[in-house]
């Protein structure tokens, strides 16, 4: 029997989350909903065993496609794909092996793919109707669409399936859902009039918290001793250094536990330093930053500060360069930012993974969390 990795059910969330797809609360989301969070967070995980479960009990039919994990296929590749997947597993249970559709188009349902020339909206109308469910459509990464023009189109075609699949005229038939691990990447697709979403919002995506630092103290202090045990305090504490990425969290317990102190003793090595804390969150962009040019910091560092800000980074507004001359300046550097220089820093950023750009030309952090880094080494580096 394969092992099974113990999980914190979020099934309020879930409940919640699924009340608003389903029209029952206050919040509209039959345009689509948008949840951002940092990578590693959990986004993924909940996604897969606690809104999917929840959308099966309501009587929906879920579809999971992660853009994420299979970067160099084409978007629209991926989405066609899982909807043959789940076109040829509901077909073959409810025992239909063909139909027409559109009078040129037959399908056949014992191969798990699209036919040639097959719309996204034409697919997920037939696994409506095969199904007789709303079909709930999550696009985990979403934000990886829009660096391609076919990626981009899929987005268009989706809306096409939304609006065709709501009409009005009976119950909904689709509902989207998309997650992005930047707020600003995920927001190219619906703050300007010309992106497929336009009008929807962007929800923040709960991170773990209380609930989740209480069951994995439980669960490490049950493999200790009862006089060395993890303190429910000090795992706050420390799920708060790392993001609350959980997969962080774990690699600083055990950090301890093959021997740096003992577990009651978590809090004051974290204060204190003794634990490389930081080396899986912060060190690497610390690393990144000392490589970068000043005029390349400059940039990266008004980037930073529009995210934290939650306005959009314009590179080449006259605002935009008297910030960035601003911080050079600050810096003692070469006073250099023209419309010229700043293009070529933000192709060298591009270069090292740090900045992203839309198929549109948008900007953004690649790794929204740098903001946070950047602000906090700021405010240490101001009050030494």
């Amino acid at each position: 029997m394969a092992p099974v990795r113990p999980l914190l059910r979020r099934d309020q969330l879930a409940n919640a989350l699924a009340q608003d797809l389903a029209g029952e609360s206050l919040i509209d989301y039959s345009a689509g909903m948008f949840l951002a969070a940092p990578r590693r967070t959990g986004k993924s995980t909940f996604l897969n065993n606690d809104l999917i479960p929840e959308c099966i009990r309501r009587g929906w039919r879920p579809v999971y496609v992660d853009l994420w994990s299979d970067r160099d296929a084409a978007p629209a590749q991926l989405i066609s794909g899982a909807i043959g997947t789940a076109l040829a597993r509901t077909a073959k249970k409810a025992g239909i092996e063909k139909i027409n559709l559109l009078r040129t188009l037959s399908w056949d349902f014992t191969r798990p793919h699209l036919p040639a020339g097959t719309t996204l909206a034409q697919a997920l109308s037939v696994l409506h109707q095969v199904s007789g469910q709303m079909v709930v459509l999550i696009i985990d990464e979403a934000q990886h669409a829009l660096n391609s023009e076919d990626g981009l189109n899929a987005m268009f075609a989706l809306k096409a399936a939304r609006d065709h699949l709501n009409r009005g005229d009976g119950p909904d038939g689709l509902r989207l859902v998309f997650t992005g691990s930047s707020r600003d990447k995920l927001a190219n697709l619906v703050l300007k009039s010309k992106q497929p979403f336009f009008g929807a919002t962007i929800t923040p995506f709960p991170l773990l918290g209380r609930e989740y630092v209480e069951f994995i103290t439980g669960l490490w202090n049950q493999r200790l001793a009862d006089s060395n045990q993890f303190k429910v305090e000090d795992l706050a504490y420390a799920f708060d250094l790392v993001g609350r990425r959980p997969e962080m969290l774990n690699k600083l317990l055990a950090e301890v536990s093959v021997g740096l102190g003992e577990a009651g003793n978590l809090g004051d090595l974290l204060r204190t330093g003794a634990l490389n804390h930081q080396a899986g969150v912060w060190s690497d962009y610390e690393s990144a930053w000392n490589e970068l040019s000043p005029l390349q910091q400059a940039v990266l560092e008004v980037m930073a500060e529009r995210t934290l800000g939650r306005h959009p980074f314009s590179p080449f507004t006259e605002q935009t360069l008297i910030d960035i001359r601003r911080k050079l300046e600050q810096a003692q550097a070469e006073v250099n930012a023209n419309t010229p220089n700043v293009q070529k820093a933000l192709d060298a950023l591009r270069d090292k993974e740090l900045v992203w750009k839309a198929n549109r030309g948008e900007y953004a952090l690649e790794d929204a969390s740098m903001a946070e880094w950047l602000a906090r080494d700021k405010a240490v580096a101001g009050r030494r």
